[in-house]
């Protein structure tokens, strides 16, 4: 028994427990926020959705700050059309980018909130109160708002990431973006491009074992659109022996245009009514110049347009734009489309671009696929589908969620501590190509001096190293290989610069010996999975060729012969022949014969020392030391600590604020509730007198009172002060109302099992005759203290007023009633006892002088059996032997 129970809890040991992990990924919008949970609950989808404090499956990507109160998500989208100032929009667009860039930025989208610049020469946000926000800053409360989001979704502690990000993004925006989750608290375990994340979502269900296909992605954003050709296919692995079919995408190629998307349809729509408007006020008013008044008017075009994707015509109304005069007016489809003809040449151009390098024909292409919320405008559906010749275009993914739910994958495949028995292999690509620059003393420029290290579209992650000949110190820049293909906003193509030091002291501590080639410098880089390209560390090579003394024993047959060898073999090796060589030419024109040399002892080996020409390596780690200037600088270490604590004070005061926002809720919410209980309620009525009452309602409408006036700017401990003080009053009052129908409920219950009991104890007498006759007794004993006790508090109760505290509650009878069923439980599980089995008793001789012929015919093994019969005559013994009583011992 317990050898079986061993193995069971061995069993249990090595049986794998379910994680209770979870990672999360982040589709970083212009414009929303969309946040997926990767969470293998039983009974849970294992990719959800976090829905946000509205129950929105989308968050808008804005950050504010009034009055000293910071609001993420929706709380800020309901302060734009007040306090347009304040709310801080595009902030993923503007980070890593140069500052005029920026600003340019914000002034085109009407955007009136004021930026800086700071000491790398990008923008920062000032908010009212005259702090100043790097963007990666304001980044990281909008990616630490997002875990908020998953880890209240999935219920566990959630840091590993995989966040999107635009193909375009450069080297500086995508190590920005890094350092925003490092401040957030977030791992980010890769970034993901958008349309990597989109081709997840697209090939995770599909087969492509006999059928490859090129899938183009067209997604137009909120502010940017591009088109990505997608190769799918499948390839043969080996898993346990089978040969399985997996499959796998790959990118081909991407391009984009960073400044054209649904904004700037809006912005077609907000200059027109702009005009109008202007035209309708009349006296030279400048409807552009109120930052307000802007707000409301792009806030009410971005739902007209919405209208028209599904109407041909849309009105448009804004209540009190400016100066107290309130706009209206209506738009039609036709006229959208007009004033937005330039935008839809643009758009086709990427995908023509995307189609003319690959050399495909549109009819070439298997689907394309349309994701990005701004697809959804008839006339760029019908552009799409004049120039591709198709009646319908691919609708298969989520428009707005395909990005996020990919992203998820990826996430759930790079995570240790979750996987997805579907798997999809990805393949992605530098969007950029990268060069390396080196510049120093003596330095010539020439072709390895400059040599491209990532070619466009290589596959990421990737590693790599150059080597260059040189003697001193030396520096490295990575740039972009082609000024014309640079991230938006940048002027400069260089990205990294680093210098490499430690090469002079090598050089000079090893140019006396004796170099068999000039000393390199190796350089090892890497791509990584999130396409940041890095100098990883740097080494110099030095090649030396010595002459190393090399003991060798060698056969001496008199010493004139050993005299003769040890010379000619100090001279061969002096003229770089081998010692070996020597030996062999000398033992074969010597005239020796084998016999003499099987006959060699210990006395007549001599040891020698020979010289060998021998190669050296040596490999001395030089120093790395990046001086990146301007955008694309990191955060230095005491920036990340300062910022860390900037944030973790905002965090502590959100908690604050948040605390004090529900406390107040809690207070305010009990004072109304408990006002109309008190006032309406007959049954409060029975258990309280009209003094009592009087004396609530009073401390009721005080407290009401202080809470709008004096109230508005209490504290936390404030509001819960007063809320104990009023539940001390209210909840002795409403445990007694509470009692008038939970003590008869209560009463009830009771009485009725102990009716029951009186059939139990009836069934152990018929059934279960072995239980013992005390152990029925206490429990009858227990019953009847049990039900006297009952009549007498009932009794008791009945004298009591009902105004006055209960003599007994529903609480004690839940418990002692509790108690009296876990011991009849605990009697009812006696067990019945096992009967003893007794070997009847030998009396009749013949039979055992039988019994004896028998076994004296019998073979070895039945004498066996019969010597240990006198041992089974013993009771343990025998129950041991019992076959059916050892299987109930078993069960």
């Amino acid at each position: 028994m317990l050898l079986r129970l061993g193995l069971i809890l061995c069993i249990f040991a090595i049986i794998p427990l379910k994680s209770q992990s979870a990672v999360l990924s982040i589709d970083l919008g212009s414009e929303w926020l969309k946040v997926a949970v990767v969470n293998l609950k039983p009974g849970q989808p294992p990719i959800s959705i976090a829905i946000n404090e509205m129950s929105k499956r989308k968050s808008p990507n804005l950050v504010s700050f009034q009055s000293g109160i910071r609001l993420i998500g929706e709380e800020s989208s309901a302060l734009i059309a007040r306090y347009p100032d304040k709310v801080y929009a595009q902030i993923r667009d503007l980070i890593g980018k140069p500052y005029s860039f920026s600003k340019q930025k914000i002034d085109s989208f009407y955007l009136p909130y004021q930026i800086v610049e700071d000491s790398r020469g990008v923008a920062a946000i000032k908010v009212d109160d005259g702090e100043i926000y790097s963007l990666e800053e304001m980044l990281a409360m909008i990616l630490s708002y997002s875990l908020d989001l998953a880890e209240f979704h999935s219920k566990v502690a959630v840091k590993d990431a995989v966040i999107s990000v635009p193909p375009y993004f450069g080297q500086s925006e995508r190590k920005a973006v890094i350092q925003a989750a490092q401040l957030a608290g977030v791992n980010v375990l890769s970034l993901i491009n958008e349309h990597s994340g989109a081709a997840l979502q697209y090939g995770i269900d599909k087969k492509f074992a006999n059928d490859s296909k090129y899938v183009v992605f067209y997604d137009m954003g909120a502010t940017s659109t591009y088109a990505t050709l997608v190769y799918f296919s499948a390839y043969d692995t080996k898993d346990y022996g089978k040969t399985l079919s997996a499959n796998q995408f790959q990118v081909k190629d991407v391009v984009w245009n960073a400044e054209l998307g649904g904004q700037h349809m809006e912005l077609r729509l907000v200059e027109y009514f702009a005009d109008e408007f202007n035209k309708q006020l009349g006296n030279g008013v400048d409807v552009r110049k109120f930052p307000k008044a802007m707000a409301k008017l792009k806030k009410q075009v971005k739902r007209t347009k919405e209208i028209l994707s599904a109407n041909t015509v849309a009105p448009i109304s804004v209540e009190s734009i400016h100066d107290d005069s309130d706009f209206r007016s209506s738009i039609t489809r036709e006229k959208f489309e007009e004033l937005c003809e330039d935008l839809w040449a643009k758009a086709l151009i990427p995908l023509k671009e995307v189609l003319q390098n690959s050399g495909l024909r549109a009819d070439e292409v298997s689907a394309v696929e349309l994701i990005g919320g701004a697809t959804r405008v008839p006339k760029l559906q019908a552009k799409l589908q004049e120039f591709l010749g198709r009646k319908q275009l691919d609708k298969h993914l989520d428009a707005d969620e395909a990005i996020v739910l990919g992203a998820a994958l990826h996430a759930a495949n790079l995570s240790d501590g979750i996987k997805l028995n579907r798997k999809l292999g990805m393949i992605d690509g530098a969007t950029y190509g990268y060069v390396m620059e080196l510049d120093g003393i003596d330095l010539v420029k020439d072709e390895s001096t400059k040599q491209v290290l990532v070619p466009r579209m290589k596959k990421v992650p990737s590693k790599m190293f150059r080597s260059i000949i040189h003697k001193k110190d030396f520096e490295v820049a990575l740039t972009y290989e082609s000024k014309d293909l640079m991230p938006p906003g940048v002027s400069s193509p260089i990205f990294a610069q680093y210098t490499v030091s430690g090469l002079a002291n090598a050089t000079e501590r090893y140019a006396s010996r004796n170099l068999s080639a000039p000393i390199k410098a190796n350089l090892h880089f890497s791509l990584s999975r999130s396409g940041v390209l890095t100098l990883d560390r740097a080494e110099a090579v030095i090649e030396i060729t010595e002459w190393v003394e090399v003991p060798k024993k060698n056969l001496t047959v008199d010493n004139s012969t050993s005299a003769n060898i040890t010379l000619n073999s100090s001279t061969e090796t002096a003229s770089g022949n081998s010692a070996e060589e020597g030996n062999d030419n000398l033992q074969n024109d010597g005239n020796t014969n084998n016999s003499s040399n099987s006959g060699a002892t210990e006395d007549n080996i001599k040891e020698i020392i020979e010289k060998k020409l021998k190669k050296r390596t040596f490999r001395v780690t030089l120093k790395v030391a990046e001086k990146t200037i301007g955008p694309a600088m990191s955060f230095s270490e005491k920036s990340l600590a300062d910022a860390k604590q900037k944030l973790a004070a905002l965090n502590q005061k959100d908690a604050e604020r948040r605390r004090t926002a529900e406390l107040k809720n809690n207070l305010e919410g009990y004072i109304y509730s408990t006002r109309e209980k008190v006032e309406t309620s007959g049954e409060v009525e029975k258990v309280s007198t009209n003094e009592e009452r009087q004396s609530f309602i009073a401390k009721l409408e005080e407290i009401q009172d202080w809470l709008y006036m004096d109230g508005e700017d209490a504290t936390a401990g404030e509001f819960e002060e007063r809320l104990k003080m009023l539940k001390a009053i209210g909840d002795p009052i409403f445990f007694r109302m509470d009692e008038l129908t939970a003590r008869p409920k209560a009463i009830e219950q009771a009485k009725k099992y102990l009716t029951e009991l009186a059939e139990i104890v009836r069934g152990w007498e018929i059934s279960k005759s072995w239980i013992p006759k005390e152990k029925i007794d206490e429990v009858l004993n227990q019953a009847d203290k049990f039900r006297k006790w009952l009549d007498q508090k009932q009794a008791e109760q009945e004298k009591a007023s009902a105004t006055s505290e209960p003599v007994f509650t529903s609480e004690e009878v839940y418990n002692k009633l509790a108690d009296l069923q876990a011991e009849v439980t605990r009697v009812n599980r006696i067990p019945k006892p096992r009967p003893k089995v007794e070997k009847p008793v030998k009396n009749d001789t013949n039979t055992e002088k039988a019994e004896k012929d028998s076994n004296s015919t019998s073979g070895t093994s039945e004498e066996s059996s019969t010597k240990e019969d006198p041992e089974t005559s013993d009771g343990s013994a025998t129950d041991n032997a019992d076959p059916e009583s050892g299987s109930h011992d078993e069960l």
